[in-house]
């Protein structure tokens, strides 16, 4: 199974750097990642294993960061093609399953960064 752990940051340089450091002093694993800011806070949904979420917990309690939430989630495996996020979502529609948080996980997948400061962005990884 899989836990899907939400946090609540300062929407400032560093702490998404800092959650990522302090998971992975703590040994944990992260296997897919969302993050959005707004009115000032950084809103990060990190997804673990659940063999992963005691170490998460004490990682980021270690590193002043509280958990707002955490859940038991699905993780599918789905085909890499167009129009296969319809197709599936269709399905839990038809079954009355209100999606209410959505992402992909790592491993072959892209991570998009969406940021005020491209330029900066892309000189610092270039």
């Amino acid at each position: 199974m899989a836990t899907d752990v939400l946090v609540i940051l300062d929407d400032r340089p560093g702490e998404l750097a800092r959650l990522g450091e302090a998971a992975g002093a703590g040994g944990v694993n992260i296997q897919g990642l969302a993050a959005f800011t707004g009115d000032g806070k950084g809103v990060v949904h990190v997804l673990v294993d659940d063999d992963d979420l005691a170490r998460l917990r004490r990682a980021l309690d270690a590193a002043g960061m509280g958990i707002a939430d955490e859940r038991e989630v699905l993780v599918v495996d789905v085909v890499d093609r167009p129009g296969t996020l319809g197709e599936f979502t269709r399905r839990l529609a038809a079954a009355h399953v209100n999606v209410d948080l959505a992402y992909t996980t790592f491993g072959g997948v892209r991570l998009v960064v969406a940021t005020d400061d491209l330029r900066g962005a892309r000189a610092a990884l270039g």
